[in-house]
């Protein structure tokens, strides 16, 4: 089995990572904090602002099972690809939507992927796609959190799940 990684930004990281660890070819599912400039962050220093730092999650998944193309469409989903800093009532820059990839066929991918989306939404896209550069994990509290506190807070709509992914165009 292969196995590749993906680290995501999507606001709130319970909700991303509650989202993907439903998926069939999702392995494994990490919060943290990705592209920022200080060492070590904790989720108190990132939340006061300052240190560079976007909420996101890792996910390791099966490529044979979930293509990458798959998983970002799932993504672009639960996500406003045109709201800055935020999503649903969250607010600040550790909250923007950001793709982190690791090598040019993912920011390929992605670039393209937003391109296309682009064409359903009338404001212009602000999701960015960087070269991941650091990513640390997230307190042991924060991880699977949506697992932990079945009723706890998230901004994705976690009933898509039970919904196919309408059908690509071109």
């Amino acid at each position: 089995m292969t196995t590749k990684r993906i680290i995501l930004a999507g606001g709130c990281f319970w909700g991303v990572e509650g989202y993907f660890s439903h998926l069939p070819g999702v392995l494994d599912t990490e919060v943290g904090f990705a592209n920022g400039q200080t060492p070590h962050p904790v989720y108190k220093d990132v939340k006061a602002g300052g240190t560079g730092y976007a909420e996101a999650c890792k996910i390791e998944y099966d490529p044979d099972v979930l293509p990458l193309r798959t998983l970002l469409r799932h993504y672009l989903r639960i996500i406003d690809p045109t709201t800055l800093n935020a999503q649903g009532p969250d607010r600040g820059t550790m909250y923007r939507t950001s793709i982190y990839y690791n090598n040019d066929e993912e920011r390929a991918l992605a670039e393209e992927l937003l391109a296309k989306e682009q064409k359903h939404w009338d404001k212009p896209i602000v999701t960015t796609v960087e070269p991941l550069v650091n990513y640390y994990p997230a307190e042991e509290y924060h991880q699977d959190y949506l697992k932990k506190t079945p009723c706890g807070y998230c901004h994705v709509n976690m009933q898509l799940l039970d919904e196919p992914l309408p059908p690509e165009e071109d």
